[in-house]
């Protein structure tokens, strides 16, 4: 009985950097997702394939690393993505509101279909689950869900295998009334996570009066884990001597809603012709 589509876990890479020797540095999650461009004559639907992750994973940095499976059991492939031209010019877009923590790259779908590695994604109009659409369907807090990634860089040596991690929501009326711009999920997220999926699980039980969400669905990106401090005072002098910063086990998540704007942004930033999309490839 499998809760997560199968296909989920092959939207999914590794991002790493090169800062420290050639082998990668796993800093963060990357999501794929297929922006819907149009349906041809034969009904066949065509996307454009970008890598959504957090902003503080890729500012700062001149290239980075998307780790891919090949279709056969070789090892994995590290493929360098430069995120700055020549000229200086940045080559990923983020979300038109700088207080978004939110990136996004375009990829060359044709690329890694030559190179025979095994990718998926989620398509913008069919795995989705926008605020509205939440709302609609009555997902609250105390619904499950599942956030995908590489939590700590636990990336393995040869293949790459996304860590599934389980939680709930935490806080969601406040973005479904537009009164903030993200939501909250109790679930343990570590350095690594930045960048990956928030998946609705969907349930077939219900309290009496209410609906049943049987839809699974990408919900959010995982922005970051939020803090608490605590002060170790001297007993001698009674001031704070060590401020203890911990995880809480509560992390926040961008809305896909704010992840489709920067995609859009994207899309209209690049000079992207028919020719350059591409078939989905899942169902």
């Amino acid at each position: 009985m499998a809760l997560i589509p199968p296909f989920s876990f092959n939207c999914v890479v590794a991002i790493g950097t090169r800062d420290s020797g050639t082998y990668p540095r796993w800093v963060g999650t990357g999501t794929l997702i297929g922006r819907f461009f149009k349906k041809r004559a034969d009904n066949q639907r065509q996307y454009h394939i970008f890598i959504v992750t957090n902003k503080h994973v890729v500012e700062g940095q001149k290239s980075i690393v998307a780790r891919f499976n090949p279709l056969a059991t070789q090892k994995a492939k590290d493929y360098d993505i430069p995120l700055v031209d020549r000229s200086g010019k940045t080559l990923w877009r983020e979300h038109p509101s700088e207080a978004m923590d939110i990136a996004v790259i375009g990829i060359n779908a044709d690329f890694l279909a030559e190179e025979n590695v095994r990718y998926d994604f989620f398509q913008s109009d069919n795995h989705l689950m926008p605020i509205a659409e939440m709302s609609a369907l009555g997902v609250s807090e105390g619904d499950f869900v599942y956030v995908l990634g590489f939590p700590m860089g636990i990336v393995d040596p040869d293949r790459q295998y996304v860590i599934a991690r389980s939680g709930i929501i935490a806080r969601l009326r406040d973005a479904l009334e537009g009164h903030k711009k993200d939501f909250l999920i109790d679930a343990f997220i570590f350095p690594g996570n930045s960048g990956g999926p928030v998946l609705y699980k969907p349930e077939i039980v219900s309290l009496e009066g209410t609906k049943s969400v049987v839809k699974p669905g990408l919900i959010g990106i995982v922005s970051g884990y939020l803090t608490y401090k605590d002060t170790a005072v001297s007993q001698q002098t009674g001031h704070p001597r060590v401020v203890f910063e911990e995880n809480s086990g509560l992390a926040a998540a961008v809305p896909v809603d704010f992840v489709m704007e920067a995609i859009e942004a994207c899309f209209a930033s690049l000079n992207i012709k028919e020719r350059d999309s591409i078939r989905p490839a899942n169902s």
